[in-house]
């Protein structure tokens, strides 16, 4: 399956007293920083369990979101990505959890926002190229194996997919092992370089 429209959603930690408010100031100031990148923002706070607050760029929306009503921050990939599956998927963690880390440092009145580590949402915005089915899990199942691998460092983790015709195709992914935003982004760097340096060693035993 050539992975498209990969959506991948981080919890919130600390999710008691934030307010859905507080990012339409933060994303406006992203877009006044930004050199037209970001162009508006779709504000659905009063929804309950909604979408929440989006950030609307050409290439991926960034949100807030607390569909659920679990608070965490969606990254929505909207137009195609080049590469194989893994270069896909590992571009779209990397952006993610970068997002996840310009949250974590931004000040907000209620005190500083943080971010899981060893859970994730992994969801394909398109019902045509990835029902929810069965037989979807079992064609993404390798590729977000690996790239779970590689964010847990050897860490065992578990893969929850409902399958359910009437919503779009998501995989829960939680790690037994408690980790930080940064230390994701470490074992993506370091599993970067392994791989140009050719020492990446595909057949080591990272458990599930």
């Amino acid at each position: 399956m050539d992975l498209q429209r990969i959506n991948v959603k981080f919890f919130v930690e600390n999710p008691d007293g934030i307010l859905l408010t507080d990012f339409i100031r933060i994303f406006n100031s992203w877009i006044q920083a930004s050199d037209g990148e970001y162009y508006d923002i779709a504000d659905y706070h009063h929804v309950h369990a909604g979408p929440g607050v989006l950030l609307i760029a050409h290439e991926a929306n960034i949100s807030i979101d607390n569909t659920g009503n679990r608070l965490g921050l969606l990254y929505n990939r909207k137009q195609p990505l080049s590469g194989n599956n893994q270069e896909k998927l590992d571009f779209v963690f990397r952006s993610a959890l970068e997002f996840c880390r310009r949250i974590e440092e931004e000040p907000a009145p209620q005190g500083k926002i943080k971010f899981g580590g060893n859970e994730f949402l992994f969801l394909i915005n398109d019902r045509l190229l990835a029902p929810n089915s069965a037989a979807t899990f079992r064609a993404v199942s390798p590729d977000l194996e690996k790239i779970a691998k590689t964010l847990y460092a050897g860490a065992e983790f578990l893969m929850d997919h409902r399958n359910d015709a009437r919503e779009i195709f998501a995989v829960k992914v939680k790690s037994l092992v408690h980790f930080e935003v940064l230390e994701l982004l470490h074992n993506l760097q370091d599993h970067g370089e392994l791989k140009k340096e050719g020492s990446w060693d595909t057949t080591r035993s990272l458990s599930k």
